[in-house]
This record gives C-alpha cells, sequence and structure tokens, in this order.
C-alpha cells in the first residue's frame, strides 16, 4: 500500500504591487522635477489609502525632484544675474 501524496504547499497570496505614481516620480525627478514632485505627493497618498508598496520610491522621487528643482531655480537665477552683470549694470530709462 503507497501513502497518500501530501497537500502541495500553500502559494502566498498575490502582492498588491508597486504603485505607478511612485515609480513615475522618481523617473521623473530626472526628467522634469516639478512633475515628480506632483507625481510623489499623488503616489504617497495612493500608497497609504491603497496599502501598495513603493513608499521608498516616493520618498526619493520627491527628494530628489525638490533637489533639481532648487538646482534649476538656483542656475536660473545665476543665469539672470550674470547676464545683469554683464550688461555693466548700467540701465537706461
Amino acid at each position: 500500500m503507497s501513502q497518500p501524496n501530501p497537500p502541495y504547499p500553500a502559494t502566498p497570496p498575490p502582492g498588491r504591487g508597486t504603485n505607478v505614481l511612485a515609480i513615475l516620480s522618481l523617473v521623473f525627478a530626472f526628467v522634469f522635477a516639478p512633475a515628480g514632485i506632483v507625481l510623489g505627493h499623488l503616489a504617497k497618498r495612493q500608497i497609504r489609502q491603497t496599502g501598495e508598496e513603493g513608499e521608498p520610491l516616493a520618498r526619493w522621487g520627491l527628494i530628489l525632484s525638490y533637489v533639481f528643482t532648487i538646482l534649476g531655480l538656483l542656475a536660473c537665477c545665476g543665469a539672470f544675474a550674470a547676464a545683469i552683470w554683464s550688461a555693466g549694470g548700467t540701465t537706461t530709462y
């Protein structure tokens, strides 16, 4: 007589997956940082509501987006100041 086959091991429940907006936040941090800021905040709100994965991606997307936005603004202000300075600082009315 043979012994009965053991039951198959239980499969783990499917994961919730990674939040798409969190991924896009990290991508847009390098492409167009202000959009990365918006997507990062939306992703964090969705993750809190749905329990999806991706909190670290959203956080890093926000951090990098803010840093790149600030650096971009500083570069624009610096270029504007350099343009004014190179004009000799004289204004004619």
